[in-house]
């Protein structure tokens, strides 16, 4: 057994230095053009549903939920995205607000947006519901009235003799207010400010179905739309974007975590697996817009910079020689090459 052991020992050695220069230079991008038509010639035969459950794919998504989306990394490279993109922001004059969205689906959004009239009329209504936006609104009204009043004073006071009037029934004013903050007066105020808080809703449904409101927002965006995309800085500081981003993470994080999110991805993926699962594996590649040479490339922008590095370092090597020395070190193949002694 001591010649077959030398033999095994030669043939381990050869199938290493083979199986190194299958992945090394020009012969590598042959090799993985080669072997990634193998794979989808093999997954042109396997059904999707057939190989993967519903429940695998659910636990799946499950996971890539629950660990990669609150990871460390996504958590720590939330803020110094926001800061770099502000930075870049910041700092980019060549391009316009126009060059990076296209005017079409904007005005299609906008469209859509002033279109849902179910939306709106559901979101006035539960405004009026709203004790709280009722006194909001009061005082909005009170504001534009106060502001209206203290206008038409300034010119009454140009009038000689006009300015005792006008101070004197600004007492009596004052003076009602306040008893009518505290009686049954004050109860018909609140009731009077819901009221108009209807009155108010109902001209705003009215401004979104009549008005053109939608030639409006066109405007604006076209105002802005052949600025320079640094002028967005304007809008908001680089410590607002920072804190907006990670309260919106934050957000995501938390939501991830809650029972109902969790019934919502099991839905999408049981959709998903109803419509592919008499797919082929090789058919779903075209669905998800990937082609072989699309795999291909990806696999050589990346792959002959690893090996090379493992092989350099003898760790290739080494892998390659554990994987096979069990199978030529085996009494079979030993047993085999002593018979051809």
């Amino acid at each position: 057994m001591t010649q077959a052991r030398q033999i095994a020992d030669r043939l381990l050695d050869a199938q290493v230095e083979f199986l190194l220069a299958e992945v090394t230079g020009e012969r590598f991008a042959e090799v993985v053009a080669r072997d990634v038509a193998a794979v989808l010639a093999v997954g042109d035969t396997i059904v999707f549903g057939d190989v993967v459950s519903l429940a695998q794919g659910e636990q799946t998504v499950a996971t890539v939920f629950d660990r990669i989306g609150g990871s460390p990394v996504i958590a720590d490279t939330v803020g110094i995205f926001s800061d770099a993109i502000y930075d870049h922001i910041a700092a980019n004059t060549e391009y316009t607000l126009g060059d990076v969205v296209d005017r079409e689906p904007v005005e299609a959004l906008l469209e859509k947006i002033f279109g849902m009239h179910q939306a709106q009329e559901r979101i006035l209504d539960r405004l009026t519901e709203s004790p709280l936006v009722a006194t909001v609104a009061a005082r909005f009204v009170d504001k534009l009235l106060g502001d209206f009043m203290q206008a038409n004073r300034e010119r009454a006071e140009k009038i000689p003799g006009v300015s005792s009037l006008m101070s004197l029934g600004q007492s009596a004013a004052n003076r009602a207010k306040k008893v009518a903050d505290s009686t049954f007066v004050g109860d018909l105020a609140g009731k009077g400010a819901l009221f108009a808080l209807k009155r108010t809703n109902n001209a705003i449904r009215d401004m979104l179905r009549d008005a053109p409101v939608h030639s409006a927002a066109m405007e604006f965006w076209d105002l802005h739309a052949d600025e320079p995309v640094a002028g967005l800085r304007e809008y908001l500081t680089q410590k607002d974007l920072n804190e907006l981003v990670q309260i919106c993470y934050e957000i995501a994080v938390t939501t991830r975590e809650k029972e109902y999110f969790g019934m919502l991805v099991r839905e999408c993926v049981e959709v998903f697996y109803l419509k592919y699962r008499d797919h082929t594996v090789s058919a779903m590649l075209p669905e998800l817009g990937l082609t072989a040479e699309d795999i291909g490339a990806e696999i050589l922008r990346y792959g002959p910079a690893v090996i090379e590095a493992a092989k350099a370092n003898g760790v290739l090597a080494g892998l390659i020689r554990e994987r096979l020395e069990p199978f030529f070190y085996s009494e079979q193949v030993l047993g085999i090459l002593a018979c051809a002694e």
